[in-house]
């Protein structure tokens, strides 16, 4: 499923300049991603790669796709197009995806997100206790990382 979303509070210029920059000393490229898509499938495959082995290879592969390629992550083709890549076995994913077999798994983990007061991703936790939402400058975190530091003595 497509959704187009107009955000005209942000500033998508700079934010996807900021990306970019950050980006680029990792090797990863940043794309003008103009849709929201619904990434309850491509979760799901993440729990089938998790349960395979091929969590980290899938997650990059997914991450690829709709960052860098832009592409709809709630399309079945982008999503066997990154188990493949990450080696897994596209019809057993399919047959997964199609069972529902990690719905459960995802909604008790959206479920605990919601408990912990995360509604937005990425949110990073540090130390069971301090939240960084969103995608956030280096500076960010190393500033939450001293403050943290020096309130445990």
């Amino acid at each position: 499923m497509l959704l187009t979303v107009s955000l005209p509070h942000i500033d998508w210029d700079g934010m996807y300049r900021g990306l970019r920059k950050s980006g680029e000393r990792f090797g990863i490229q940043f794309g003008n991603v103009q849709l929201l898509s619904n990434a309850r499938m491509s979760l799901a495959a993440g729990e089938f790669a998790r349960d395979c082995g091929g969590f980290e290879a899938y997650h990059e592969a997914i991450f690829k796709s709709y960052f860098t390629q832009t592409r709809d992550i709630g399309a079945w083709e982008a999503v066997r197009e990154a188990a493949e890549a990450a080696g897994l076995d596209t019809a057993e994913l399919k047959k997964a995806l199609d069972d529902g077999r990690y719905l459960q798994r995802l909604s008790a983990v959206t479920d605990e997100a919601h408990q912990s007061g995360i509604n937005s991703a990425p949110t990073f936790l540090i130390d069971d206790q301090y939240a960084i939402v969103g995608a956030q400058p280096l500076e960010t975190f190393r500033d939450a990382l001293v403050r943290i530091s020096s309130k445990n003595g």
